[in-house]
C-alpha cells in the first residue's frame, strides 16, 4: 500500500523521525514464486506486479509464464488461498506438466515464499513512502530484483521454514 510500514530507525538524540503521509489506500497486488533445481539446487525468484487485486485468472497466466520456463514441468508448493484452489484445477487438466502440493491451512511459517515479502516490506522498504503507485511500483519491482540475485538470502527463506532443500 502507499502507507508506509514503520519500523525502528535511527535519529540523532532527540530528534525523533517522523514520516508524513496521508491516508491514500491505493495499492499494489504481487505474485511470486521460488524455483528450486532439483539437481543442482540453484534457485531464482519470479514476480509480477499488478495493480489490481490478485484473481485466479492471474495467478493461472503467472503459473503458465513459470512453466515456459521449465520443459519438463514444475511441481507449485502453494498455500490453500482460494485464488490458487481455483486455478490449480485448469493448470492440472490443461498442462500435464503441472503437479500441485499444498502447504497446511493458516501455516504462512512453512511458506519460503512468506519471507520474500517480509523481506521486502520490513528490511528494504520499511519506513518507505512512495508519492505515488507507479513509484511503489518501482520500489517493489527493486527489491524483488535486488532479492533475485541474492541466492544466500533465498536459502536462507528455507532455513528458516526449516525445509531441507
Amino acid at each position: 500500500m502507499l502507507q508506509p510500514t514503520v519500523r525502528r530507525t535511527w535519529a540523532p538524540k532527540g530528534q525523533t523521525p517522523i514520516h508524513y503521509s496521508w491516508d491514500r489506500r491505493d495499492r499494489l497486488s504481487a505474485l511470486s514464486a521460488i524455483s528450486v533445481s532439483p539437481r543442482r539446487h540453484q534457485m531464482n525468484l519470479y514476480f509480477s506486479v499488478q495493480g489490481s487485486n490478485v484473481h485466479a485468472e492471474d495467478f493461472e497466466e503467472f503459473a503458465w509464464q513459470l512453466l515456459s520456463h521449465f520443459a519438463k514441468g514444475i511441481i507449485l508448493v502453494i498455500d490453500r488461498w482460494m485464488v490458487h484452489r481455483s486455478a490449480a484445477r485448469k493448470l492440472i487438466f490443461r498442462s500435464g506438466r503441472v503437479d500441485m502440493e499444498w502447504l497446511p491451512a493458516y501455516a504462512p511459517d512453512l511458506n519460503p515464499v512468506e519471507q520474500v515479502w517480509n523481506h521486502s516490506k520490513y528490511a528494504e522498504l520499511a519506513n518507505f513512502i512512495p508519492e505515488d503507485v507507479n513509484e511503489l511500483y518501482g520500489a517493489v519491482a527493486g527489491s524483488l530484483r535486488n532479492q533475485r540475485g541474492q541466492k544466500k538470502l533465498l536459502r536462507s527463506f528455507f532455513h528458516h521454514a526449516q525445509l531441507r532443500i
